[in-house]
Protein backbone atom coordinates (compact mmCIF):
# COMPACT_ATOMS: atom_id res chain seq x y z
CA UNK A 1 0.00 0.00 0.00
CA UNK A 2 1.26 3.59 -1.20
CA UNK A 3 2.05 6.39 1.68
CA UNK A 4 0.35 9.40 1.23
CA UNK A 5 2.21 12.67 1.86
CA UNK A 6 0.65 15.24 3.91
CA UNK A 7 1.95 19.02 3.80
CA UNK A 8 1.72 21.10 6.77
CA UNK A 9 1.47 24.81 5.55
CA UNK A 10 0.94 28.20 6.69
CA UNK A 11 2.30 32.04 7.53
CA UNK A 12 5.65 31.94 9.45
CA UNK A 13 4.95 31.50 13.62
CA UNK A 14 1.44 29.91 13.28
CA UNK A 15 2.50 26.49 15.32
CA UNK A 16 2.86 23.91 12.37
CA UNK A 17 6.65 22.57 13.44
CA UNK A 18 4.94 22.03 16.72
CA UNK A 19 2.06 20.26 15.66
CA UNK A 20 4.55 18.12 12.96
CA UNK A 21 5.95 17.10 16.74
CA UNK A 22 2.91 16.06 18.05
CA UNK A 23 1.76 13.95 14.94
CA UNK A 24 5.14 12.33 14.34
CA UNK A 25 5.49 11.91 17.90
CA UNK A 26 9.19 12.84 17.81
CA UNK A 27 10.98 15.97 18.37
CA UNK A 28 12.46 16.82 15.18
CA UNK A 29 11.81 19.80 13.75
CA UNK A 30 13.30 23.04 15.81
CA UNK A 31 10.44 25.20 17.58
CA UNK A 32 11.04 28.82 18.40
CA UNK A 33 8.99 31.54 18.71
CA UNK A 34 11.15 33.50 16.00
CA UNK A 35 9.27 33.56 12.87
CA UNK A 36 11.06 31.55 9.91
CA UNK A 37 12.81 29.30 12.16
CA UNK A 38 11.97 26.60 9.76
CA UNK A 39 13.49 27.37 6.94
CA UNK A 40 13.51 24.10 4.71
CA UNK A 41 11.22 21.30 5.05
CA UNK A 42 11.83 18.75 7.36
CA UNK A 43 9.68 14.99 7.12
CA UNK A 44 8.99 12.01 8.61
CA UNK A 45 6.61 8.81 9.27
CA UNK A 46 3.73 9.19 10.65
CA UNK A 47 0.33 7.11 10.87
CA UNK A 48 -3.25 7.21 11.50
CA UNK A 49 -5.57 4.53 12.00
CA UNK A 50 -3.52 1.96 10.88
CA UNK A 51 -2.65 3.86 7.77
CA UNK A 52 1.31 4.95 7.38
CA UNK A 53 1.52 8.19 5.51
CA UNK A 54 4.48 10.87 5.07
CA UNK A 55 4.60 14.27 6.70
CA UNK A 56 5.99 17.83 5.58
CA UNK A 57 6.56 20.53 8.08
CA UNK A 58 7.43 23.55 5.98
CA UNK A 59 8.62 27.26 6.13
CA UNK A 60 6.09 29.51 6.69
CA UNK A 61 4.81 31.06 3.26
CA UNK A 62 4.73 35.08 3.20
CA UNK A 63 4.14 35.33 -0.65
CA UNK A 64 5.29 38.61 -1.06
CA UNK A 65 8.59 39.41 0.09
CA UNK A 66 11.87 40.90 -0.95
CA UNK A 67 13.60 38.73 1.15
CA UNK A 68 15.88 36.05 0.04
CA UNK A 69 15.71 33.49 2.18
CA UNK A 70 12.04 33.75 2.27
CA UNK A 71 11.73 34.06 -1.19
CA UNK A 72 13.31 30.10 -0.80
CA UNK A 73 10.84 29.12 1.60
CA UNK A 74 8.06 30.42 -0.22
CA UNK A 75 9.47 28.20 -3.06
CA UNK A 76 10.04 24.97 -1.20
CA UNK A 77 6.51 25.28 0.61
CA UNK A 78 5.25 25.64 -2.62
CA UNK A 79 7.29 22.37 -3.53
CA UNK A 80 5.77 20.91 -0.38
CA UNK A 81 2.25 21.63 -1.88
CA UNK A 82 3.28 20.00 -5.11
CA UNK A 83 4.68 17.25 -3.26
CA UNK A 84 1.62 16.45 -1.24
CA UNK A 85 -2.13 14.33 -1.22
CA UNK A 86 -3.53 16.09 1.46
CA UNK A 87 -2.64 19.84 3.12
CA UNK A 88 -3.27 21.00 6.30
CA UNK A 89 -3.47 24.82 6.57
CA UNK A 90 -2.91 25.81 9.58
CA UNK A 91 -3.99 29.29 10.90
CA UNK A 92 -3.25 30.94 14.43
CA UNK A 93 -6.53 31.70 16.74
CA UNK A 94 -5.21 34.28 18.98
CA UNK A 95 -3.68 36.20 15.72
CA UNK A 96 -7.68 35.64 13.84
CA UNK A 97 -7.61 35.79 10.07
CA UNK A 98 -4.47 37.86 8.66
CA UNK A 99 -3.82 39.39 4.58
CA UNK A 100 -1.43 36.84 5.09
CA UNK A 101 -3.94 34.48 5.45
CA UNK A 102 -5.86 34.78 2.40
CA UNK A 103 -2.50 35.02 0.56
CA UNK A 104 -1.16 31.70 1.54
CA UNK A 105 -5.17 30.53 0.82
CA UNK A 106 -4.60 31.70 -3.05
CA UNK A 107 -1.65 29.32 -3.32
CA UNK A 108 -3.63 26.54 -1.86
CA UNK A 109 -6.40 26.95 -4.17
CA UNK A 110 -4.55 27.05 -7.04
CA UNK A 111 -3.24 23.65 -6.26
CA UNK A 112 -6.40 21.73 -6.68
CA UNK A 113 -5.49 19.43 -3.47
CA UNK A 114 -7.36 18.88 -1.04
CA UNK A 115 -7.44 21.00 2.26
CA UNK A 116 -7.84 20.45 6.05
CA UNK A 117 -8.40 23.99 7.81
CA UNK A 118 -6.64 23.95 11.17
CA UNK A 119 -7.15 26.78 13.83
CA UNK A 120 -3.94 26.47 16.09
CA UNK A 121 -3.70 27.53 19.60
CA UNK A 122 -7.38 27.06 20.55
CA UNK A 123 -7.44 26.17 24.03
CA UNK A 124 -10.65 25.00 24.62
CA UNK A 125 -11.87 22.66 21.76
CA UNK A 126 -15.47 20.99 21.35
CA UNK A 127 -17.87 23.48 20.45
CA UNK A 128 -15.86 25.73 17.64
CA UNK A 129 -15.36 28.93 19.68
CA UNK A 130 -16.91 32.34 18.82
CA UNK A 131 -13.48 33.47 17.54
CA UNK A 132 -12.78 30.71 15.05
CA UNK A 133 -15.54 31.46 12.97
CA UNK A 134 -14.29 34.06 11.54
CA UNK A 135 -11.94 31.49 9.68
CA UNK A 136 -14.68 30.35 7.59
CA UNK A 137 -14.91 33.94 5.25
CA UNK A 138 -11.98 32.00 3.56
CA UNK A 139 -14.60 30.18 2.20
CA UNK A 140 -12.32 26.04 2.08
CA UNK A 141 -15.22 24.26 3.90
CA UNK A 142 -15.26 23.21 7.74
CA UNK A 143 -12.29 24.43 10.09
CA UNK A 144 -10.76 22.18 13.18
CA UNK A 145 -9.89 24.04 16.13
CA UNK A 146 -6.61 22.30 17.85
CA UNK A 147 -4.02 22.83 20.11
CA UNK A 148 -0.78 21.60 18.98
CA UNK A 149 0.82 22.04 22.56
CA UNK A 150 -2.17 20.02 24.18
CA UNK A 151 -2.78 17.24 21.54
CA UNK A 152 -6.33 18.87 21.69
CA UNK A 153 -8.62 18.28 18.55
CA UNK A 154 -5.86 16.57 16.54
CA UNK A 155 -7.65 13.50 16.44
CA UNK A 156 -10.86 15.26 14.42
CA UNK A 157 -8.19 16.87 12.34
CA UNK A 158 -6.23 13.65 11.41
CA UNK A 159 -9.81 11.91 10.63
CA UNK A 160 -10.60 14.64 8.27
CA UNK A 161 -7.21 14.12 6.38
CA UNK A 162 -7.74 10.44 6.62
CA UNK A 163 -10.60 10.85 4.44
CA UNK A 164 -8.17 12.35 1.67
CA UNK A 165 -6.00 9.84 1.59
CA UNK A 166 -5.64 8.82 -1.82
CA UNK A 167 -6.98 5.24 -2.44
CA UNK A 168 -4.63 2.74 -4.25
CA UNK A 169 -4.53 2.19 -7.88
CA UNK A 170 -5.95 -0.66 -9.57
CA UNK A 171 -2.62 -2.03 -10.43
CA UNK A 172 -1.48 -1.82 -6.55
CA UNK A 173 -4.02 -4.36 -6.03
CA UNK A 174 -3.36 -6.71 -8.54
CA UNK A 175 -0.79 -9.33 -7.21
CA UNK A 176 -0.19 -10.60 -10.46
CA UNK A 177 1.63 -7.24 -11.79
CA UNK A 178 5.20 -7.12 -9.93
CA UNK A 179 6.38 -3.69 -9.17
CA UNK A 180 9.98 -2.77 -9.59
CA UNK A 181 11.44 0.61 -8.02
CA UNK A 182 14.85 1.26 -9.90
CA UNK A 183 16.59 3.23 -7.18
CA UNK A 184 20.08 5.07 -6.99
CA UNK A 185 22.03 8.36 -6.65
CA UNK A 186 21.97 10.97 -9.60
CA UNK A 187 23.04 9.94 -13.10
CA UNK A 188 23.82 6.30 -12.54
CA UNK A 189 21.53 5.78 -15.60
CA UNK A 190 18.21 4.75 -13.97
CA UNK A 191 16.37 6.62 -16.56
CA UNK A 192 18.67 4.93 -19.48
CA UNK A 193 17.46 1.65 -18.05
CA UNK A 194 13.49 1.87 -18.10
CA UNK A 195 13.88 3.49 -21.93
CA UNK A 196 16.46 0.36 -22.96
CA UNK A 197 13.61 -1.68 -21.55
CA UNK A 198 10.55 -0.06 -22.94
CA UNK A 199 12.47 0.36 -26.35
CA UNK A 200 11.49 3.74 -26.23
CA UNK A 201 12.17 6.90 -25.28
CA UNK A 202 9.65 7.25 -22.52
CA UNK A 203 11.32 8.80 -19.89
CA UNK A 204 13.86 11.83 -20.53
CA UNK A 205 17.55 10.83 -20.14
CA UNK A 206 20.18 13.63 -19.20
CA UNK A 207 23.17 13.74 -17.97
CA UNK A 208 22.41 16.27 -15.90
CA UNK A 209 22.30 15.34 -12.15
CA UNK A 210 18.40 15.56 -11.00
CA UNK A 211 16.38 15.60 -14.00
CA UNK A 212 13.94 12.92 -12.40
CA UNK A 213 11.94 14.72 -10.35
CA UNK A 214 9.38 12.47 -9.49
CA UNK A 215 8.65 8.75 -9.21
CA UNK A 216 7.17 7.98 -12.64
CA UNK A 217 5.17 4.20 -12.99
CA UNK A 218 5.50 2.45 -16.28
CA UNK A 219 3.29 -0.27 -17.59
CA UNK A 220 5.25 -3.18 -19.33
CA UNK A 221 3.31 -6.36 -20.76
CA UNK A 222 6.09 -9.36 -21.26
CA UNK A 223 4.57 -12.90 -22.57
CA UNK A 224 2.34 -13.49 -19.75
CA UNK A 225 4.17 -11.23 -16.85
CA UNK A 226 3.27 -7.92 -15.79
CA UNK A 227 5.47 -5.13 -14.76
CA UNK A 228 4.96 -1.81 -13.14
CA UNK A 229 9.15 0.03 -13.40
CA UNK A 230 9.21 2.71 -10.96
CA UNK A 231 11.81 5.42 -12.06
CA UNK A 232 12.64 7.78 -9.34
CA UNK A 233 14.76 11.12 -8.80
CA UNK A 234 18.38 10.28 -7.85
CA UNK A 235 19.06 9.98 -4.41
CA UNK A 236 22.00 11.83 -2.97
CA UNK A 237 23.40 12.42 0.57
CA UNK A 238 21.98 15.54 2.45
CA UNK A 239 24.55 17.66 2.49
CA UNK A 240 24.39 17.48 -1.19
CA UNK A 241 21.18 18.28 -1.51
CA UNK A 242 21.30 21.99 -2.39
CA UNK A 243 18.24 22.27 -4.48
CA UNK A 244 15.10 22.09 -2.65
CA UNK A 245 12.88 20.92 -5.79
CA UNK A 246 15.17 17.75 -5.26
CA UNK A 247 14.86 17.51 -1.91
CA UNK A 248 11.16 16.63 -2.22
CA UNK A 249 12.48 13.99 -4.54
CA UNK A 250 13.82 12.29 -2.18
CA UNK A 251 10.57 11.80 -0.23
CA UNK A 252 9.11 10.07 -3.48
CA UNK A 253 12.01 7.63 -4.27
CA UNK A 254 11.57 6.30 -0.03
CA UNK A 255 8.27 6.18 -0.91
CA UNK A 256 8.59 4.20 -4.04
CA UNK A 257 11.05 1.77 -2.47
CA UNK A 258 8.03 1.05 0.20
CA UNK A 259 5.62 0.39 -2.48
CA UNK A 260 7.89 -2.02 -4.72
CA UNK A 261 7.88 -5.73 -4.95
CA UNK A 262 11.52 -5.69 -6.12
CA UNK A 263 14.42 -2.68 -5.99
CA UNK A 264 16.80 -2.84 -8.37
CA UNK A 265 19.54 -0.98 -6.79
CA UNK A 266 22.07 0.49 -9.54
CA UNK A 267 25.73 1.25 -8.86
CA UNK A 268 27.64 3.01 -11.33
CA UNK A 269 30.53 1.20 -12.90
CA UNK A 270 32.74 3.53 -12.98
CA UNK A 271 32.38 4.59 -9.05
CA UNK A 272 32.07 1.41 -7.21
CA UNK A 273 30.44 1.41 -4.43
CA UNK A 274 29.87 4.38 -2.99
CA UNK A 275 28.86 5.38 0.83
CA UNK A 276 25.80 6.44 -0.41
CA UNK A 277 24.88 3.31 -2.44
CA UNK A 278 25.30 1.36 0.79
CA UNK A 279 22.89 3.79 2.32
CA UNK A 280 20.12 3.44 -0.32
CA UNK A 281 20.88 -0.51 -0.43
CA UNK A 282 20.21 -0.67 3.47
CA UNK A 283 16.87 1.41 3.45
CA UNK A 284 15.43 -1.18 0.43
CA UNK A 285 17.09 -4.10 2.93
CA UNK A 286 15.28 -2.58 5.72
CA UNK A 287 12.40 -2.47 4.32
CA UNK A 288 11.99 -5.96 3.47
CA UNK A 289 12.52 -5.71 -0.03
CA UNK A 290 13.73 -8.43 -2.77
CA UNK A 291 16.99 -6.88 -4.42
CA UNK A 292 18.77 -7.37 -7.28
CA UNK A 293 22.33 -5.27 -7.73
CA UNK A 294 23.06 -3.78 -10.80
CA UNK A 295 26.31 -2.25 -11.92
CA UNK A 296 25.52 -0.27 -14.86
CA UNK A 297 27.96 1.52 -17.64
CA UNK A 298 29.86 -1.69 -17.64
CA UNK A 299 30.58 -1.14 -21.24
CA UNK A 300 32.99 1.83 -20.24
CA UNK A 301 35.22 -0.39 -17.87
CA UNK A 302 38.23 -1.46 -19.50
CA UNK A 303 38.39 -5.06 -19.49
CA UNK A 304 41.13 -8.02 -17.97
CA UNK A 305 40.92 -11.24 -17.20
CA UNK A 306 39.36 -11.09 -13.70
CA UNK A 307 38.23 -8.22 -13.90
CA UNK A 308 34.34 -8.99 -13.43
CA UNK A 309 35.01 -11.47 -10.75
CA UNK A 310 37.18 -8.67 -8.91
CA UNK A 311 34.64 -6.06 -9.05
CA UNK A 312 31.97 -8.70 -7.69
CA UNK A 313 33.82 -9.48 -5.07
CA UNK A 314 34.21 -5.22 -4.09
CA UNK A 315 30.35 -4.92 -4.75
CA UNK A 316 29.36 -7.91 -1.95
CA UNK A 317 32.10 -7.07 0.24
CA UNK A 318 31.09 -3.55 0.47
CA UNK A 319 27.14 -4.75 0.54
CA UNK A 320 28.04 -7.45 3.04
CA UNK A 321 24.71 -7.00 4.46
CA UNK A 322 22.93 -7.78 1.31
CA UNK A 323 24.96 -10.60 -0.12
CA UNK A 324 21.65 -12.49 -0.59
CA UNK A 325 21.34 -10.36 -4.03
CA UNK A 326 22.30 -10.90 -7.20
CA UNK A 327 25.04 -8.65 -8.49
CA UNK A 328 24.50 -8.36 -12.48
CA UNK A 329 26.92 -5.88 -15.07
CA UNK A 330 25.04 -4.54 -17.62
CA UNK A 331 25.00 -1.40 -20.00
CA UNK A 332 21.45 0.62 -20.27
CA UNK A 333 23.17 2.26 -22.97
CA UNK A 334 24.02 -0.82 -24.92
CA UNK A 335 21.52 -2.92 -23.89
CA UNK A 336 23.78 -5.64 -22.33
CA UNK A 337 22.38 -8.04 -19.94
CA UNK A 338 18.98 -6.16 -19.94
CA UNK A 339 17.37 -8.96 -20.82
CA UNK A 340 18.73 -10.80 -18.32
CA UNK A 341 17.11 -8.21 -15.74
CA UNK A 342 13.51 -9.99 -16.35
CA UNK A 343 14.92 -13.37 -15.48
CA UNK A 344 16.03 -12.12 -12.33
CA UNK A 345 13.29 -9.95 -11.05
CA UNK A 346 10.80 -12.70 -11.88
CA UNK A 347 13.43 -15.22 -10.03
CA UNK A 348 13.75 -12.74 -6.71
CA UNK A 349 10.24 -11.68 -6.50
CA UNK A 350 9.38 -16.15 -6.58
CA UNK A 351 11.90 -16.00 -3.64
CA UNK A 352 10.57 -13.48 -1.18
CA UNK A 353 6.92 -14.93 -1.88
CA UNK A 354 8.24 -18.36 -1.50
CA UNK A 355 6.16 -20.41 1.52
CA UNK A 356 7.68 -23.86 3.23
CA UNK A 357 5.46 -26.09 5.10
CA UNK A 358 5.96 -26.47 8.68
CA UNK A 359 6.79 -30.08 8.24
CA UNK A 360 9.53 -29.55 6.29
CA UNK A 361 10.79 -26.27 8.00
CA UNK A 362 10.84 -27.92 11.14
CA UNK A 363 12.85 -31.11 9.83
CA UNK A 364 15.56 -28.52 8.49
CA UNK A 365 15.63 -26.91 11.64
CA UNK A 366 16.16 -29.85 13.87
CA UNK A 367 18.65 -30.85 11.94
CA UNK A 368 20.58 -27.75 12.19
CA UNK A 369 20.31 -28.35 16.05
CA UNK A 370 21.83 -31.50 16.18
CA UNK A 371 24.74 -30.35 14.04
CA UNK A 372 25.32 -27.24 15.69
CA UNK A 373 24.04 -26.57 19.75
CA UNK A 374 22.04 -23.61 20.46
CA UNK A 375 23.93 -21.30 22.97
CA UNK A 376 24.05 -21.15 26.64
CA UNK A 377 24.40 -18.71 29.45
CA UNK A 378 25.68 -18.91 33.04
CA UNK A 379 24.67 -22.92 32.59
CA UNK A 380 21.05 -22.27 31.09
CA UNK A 381 21.15 -23.75 27.67
CA UNK A 382 18.58 -22.13 24.93
CA UNK A 383 16.24 -24.52 24.03
CA UNK A 384 14.46 -24.07 20.49
CA UNK A 385 10.83 -25.68 20.35
CA UNK A 386 10.05 -25.43 16.90
CA UNK A 387 9.82 -23.07 13.60
CA UNK A 388 6.94 -21.70 11.67
CA UNK A 389 6.34 -19.45 8.60
CA UNK A 390 4.02 -16.37 9.04
CA UNK A 391 4.80 -14.17 6.06
CA UNK A 392 6.00 -13.77 2.67
CA UNK A 393 7.49 -10.76 0.65
CA UNK A 394 10.08 -10.93 2.95
CA UNK A 395 9.80 -14.16 3.94
CA UNK A 396 9.34 -14.26 7.92
CA UNK A 397 9.13 -16.97 10.57
CA UNK A 398 8.48 -17.02 14.00
CA UNK A 399 10.93 -19.58 16.26
CA UNK A 400 9.62 -20.56 19.47
CA UNK A 401 12.57 -20.96 22.93
CA UNK A 402 12.46 -21.65 26.26
CA UNK A 403 13.69 -18.09 26.76
CA UNK A 404 14.94 -15.78 23.91
CA UNK A 405 17.59 -13.86 26.12
CA UNK A 406 19.54 -16.83 25.46
CA UNK A 407 19.31 -16.30 21.55
CA UNK A 408 22.70 -14.70 20.64
CA UNK A 409 22.82 -13.15 17.39
CA UNK A 410 25.58 -15.17 16.05
CA UNK A 411 23.14 -18.30 16.07
CA UNK A 412 20.47 -16.37 14.57
CA UNK A 413 22.75 -15.68 11.19
CA UNK A 414 23.36 -19.37 11.31
CA UNK A 415 19.66 -20.34 11.84
CA UNK A 416 18.83 -17.84 8.56
CA UNK A 417 22.07 -19.27 6.72
CA UNK A 418 20.24 -23.07 7.45
CA UNK A 419 17.16 -21.29 5.67
CA UNK A 420 18.85 -20.58 2.45
CA UNK A 421 21.13 -23.03 1.88
CA UNK A 422 18.09 -25.41 2.32
CA UNK A 423 15.37 -23.63 0.49
CA UNK A 424 17.35 -20.59 -1.71
CA UNK A 425 15.35 -17.50 -0.81
CA UNK A 426 17.91 -16.01 -3.04
CA UNK A 427 17.56 -11.85 -3.28
CA UNK A 428 15.60 -11.47 -0.70
CA UNK A 429 15.71 -10.68 3.60
CA UNK A 430 14.91 -13.02 6.13
CA UNK A 431 12.88 -11.99 8.92
CA UNK A 432 13.10 -14.37 12.57
CA UNK A 433 11.64 -13.37 15.06
CA UNK A 434 12.23 -15.22 18.41
CA UNK A 435 9.15 -15.82 21.18
CA UNK A 436 9.37 -17.70 23.76
CA UNK A 437 6.58 -20.39 24.02
CA UNK A 438 3.49 -19.65 25.17
CA UNK A 439 3.87 -15.91 23.32
CA UNK A 440 1.69 -14.72 20.26
CA UNK A 441 3.27 -15.76 16.80
CA UNK A 442 2.73 -12.25 15.87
Amino acid sequence: MSKPVVAIVGRPNVGKSTLFNYITKQRISIIEDTPGVTRDRIYAEADWRGRNFTLIDTGGIEPFTGDYIKKMMLRQAEIAVETADVIIFLLDMKTGLTAADDDVAVILRKSQKPIVVAVNKSDNVGDIPPAAYEFYNLGMGEIYPISSIHGLGIGDLLDAVYEHFPEDMDYEQDEDIIKVAVIGKPNVGKSSLINSILGEDRVIVSDIPGTTRDAIDTFVERGDKKYIFIDTAGIRRKSKIDESIERYSVIRSWTAVDRADVCIIMIDANDSVTEQDTKIAGYAHEQGKACIIAVNKWDEIEKETGTLEKMRKEVIDKLEFMDYAPVVFISAKTGQRVERLFELVDFVFDQASFRIQTGMLNDVLNEAIAMVQPPSDKGKRLKIYYMVQVGIKPPRFVLFVNDKQLMHFSYERYIINTLRRNFGFEGTPIRLIIREKGQRQL
